[in-house]
């Protein structure tokens, strides 16, 4: 068994959130592969609050469908900070966090 260290990114959104007119989480994780990243996955939340302390859930009474969404991407702190870098502008006014992770691979 192996161990490794990388950086896992944590990136909060809507699923209403779009970047050049395509969902957001779409545009990021087309953006992972296309960087080569070693991975992402989206999570969807039944409920959250966000920075401006609103809740976000989907509400079948008043026909809303706004939902948390997390985008976790791991990868070295390198590549993390360069994929940061590159796509700032997509990223722009968004809650990221940035943790040190420890991998554990059962390949040998």
């Amino acid at each position: 068994m192996q161990s490794k260290e990388q950086s896992e990114l944590k990136i909060y959104i809507d699923n209403t959130d779009s970047y050049k007119e395509q969902p957001l989480w779409k545009y990021i994780l087309q953006s992972v592969e296309e960087s080569h990243l070693t991975g992402a996955t989206v999570y969807k939340a039944v409920a959250g609050i966000g920075s401006n302390a609103t809740l976000h859930t989907f509400d079948i009474l008043n026909l809303s469908n706004e939902m948390p969404l997390t985008i976790e991407i791991i990868d070295t702190d390198e590549k993390i900070a360069l994929f940061l870098e590159q796509h700032k502008d997509a990223l722009k006014n968004l809650f990221i966090t940035k943790h040190t992770t420890q991998v554990v691979s059962f390949n040998q």
